[in-house]
């Protein structure tokens, strides 16, 4: 029997494509055979490069747009290509991470087909108004705000909203056979819209990157601030040039900032530059490279190869994650896998699920917390040591084994 494995735009290393991969592993461990559906083009040997995991001999379809952008209305038509799979492969199940497939309900019902709706982020809490009150709507929820508040995203998250009732099923829990989120924050979120409760199911550790064997100690590191993550406002890298680097120097004069982002986009591009900028203005000395550490505050560097990426971690000391109410943070948990403690803001499922609430990793909610707390991991080598065990205990338990064994039992017992 096939599955069908639907995800709007599979062309790029990020969380929702590494989930959706990974699910994609487990039907075929389970005995179903995926069939991925897209609206871009994508090149599956991609995926052995980004995370290790390989898709190349699973069919796929693909609308073949060649958009990098307007990821939010790819979501819009993310049925699209399941319904030709449906024609095509007859699937058994479904499993699809966008709430807009309210144009499948009818087959789904008729054919008594198996639906899986895995939920990043409740997409109906953004861009419904009727939800508004509970605080996440894409105008006041800090992550979605720093995006699509100004011109011009504004105009495009405003036109967006108009056209989600058009596609977004109601409740998923109504049509779906199960439904699975990715952290207990976001599990708390889907019941306050929805009052019910999704199956978490933490996303695992890319296979490429493994838990250290041969963790460094304090004293093998430098004093290096770490960050991961794709060049875009909502990572909040202004905020930290603004306000964390200049403070923490002071504090710890030899603190070196590392921020390793992809800058795929136009956008991305964009915002790079204006980072660059925002470094100069604050009064800080500015590398683009590795080899610029030594004589630079701060590094920004673009699509870091990944065994440069985790040889940075390893030689690091902290890893500070500067989003707010971030859903998961896959970048996160890489880093407490080479045995980085982590600074994490304390909201969403970073601080949930990975700090554990603060058991796991420090949190903060402004600039003084976050700078007290990475100068103490990066002077204070017996608190390091102690989060430095804790990270590593913690993401034991989400490695992509893990994951596979989990969701392919989680089906079993469903069906």
């Amino acid at each position: 029997m096939h599955s069908v494995i639907a995800h709007h735009f599979w062309d790029r290393p990020g969380g929702g494509e590494l989930v959706m991969a990974s699910i994609a592993h487990a039907m075929a461990r389970s005995g179903y055979q995926p069939v991925l559906t897209s609206l871009s083009d994508f090149e599956p040997r991609k995926y052995l490069d980004w995370f290790g995991i390989d898709i190349s001999s699973y069919p796929r379809i693909s609308m073949g747009i060649k958009l990098r952008s307007f990821g939010l209305y790819m979501r819009l038509l993310v049925w699209y290509p399941v319904k030709i799979a449906l024609r095509r492969y007859s699937p058994g199940i479904i499993f699809i991470d966008s709430p807009t497939y309210k144009p499948l309900i009818n087959d789904l019902r008729r054919k008594n087909i198996k639906l899986f709706e895995y939920i990043h982020f409740p997409l109906d809490l953004s861009f419904r108004r009727k939800y508004a009150s509970l605080g996440y709507y894409y105008t006041e929820d800090q992550y979605m705000a720093e995006r699509y508040t100004r011109f011009p995203l504004n105009v495009y998250a405003w036109l967006y909203s108009k056209l989600f009732d058009k596609f977004a099923r109601e409740n998923p829990f109504q049509v779906s056979t199960a439904v699975l989120t990715n952290s207990h924050w976001t599990a708390s979120i889907i019941r306050m819209a929805f009052n019910e409760d999704p199956i978490v199911l933490n996303p695992p550790l890319p296979p490429n990157s493994p838990i250290t064997s041969n963790n460094k100690s304090f004293n093998e590191r430098r004093p290096y601030v770490v960050m991961v993550g794709r060049y875009a406002e909502e990572k909040r890298y202004h905020w930290v040039l603004e306000n964390i680097v200049p403070k923490l120097i002071k504090e710890v004069p030899q603190a070196r900032v590392v921020i390793m982002g992809s800058a795929g986009t136009s956008t991305s591009e964009s915002y790079y530059n204006y980072l660059v900028k925002t470094a100069l203005r604050s009064g800080l000395r500015v590398g683009t490279s590795a080899s610029h550490i030594l004589n630079a505050n701060v590094i920004l560097m673009k699509n870091v190869p990944r065994q440069e990426m985790i040889n940075l971690l390893d030689e690091s000391r902290v890893f500070l994650h500067a989003t707010i109410n971030e859903h998961w943070g896959i970048a996160v948990a890489e880093a407490m896998a080479r045995g980085l403690p982590v600074v994490v803001h304390k909201s969403g499922g970073a601080w949930s699920d990975l700090a554990l609430n603060g058991e796991v990793g420090l949190g903060y909610e402004g600039v003084d917390e976050a700078v007290d707390a990475l100068a103490k991991l990066m002077t204070d080598s017996r608190a390091w040591s102690n989060y430095s065990m804790r990270s590593l205990d913690r993401v034991r338990d989400i490695t992509f084994d893990k994951f596979v064994d989990k969701l392919a039992e989680l089906v079993r017992k469903i069906l």
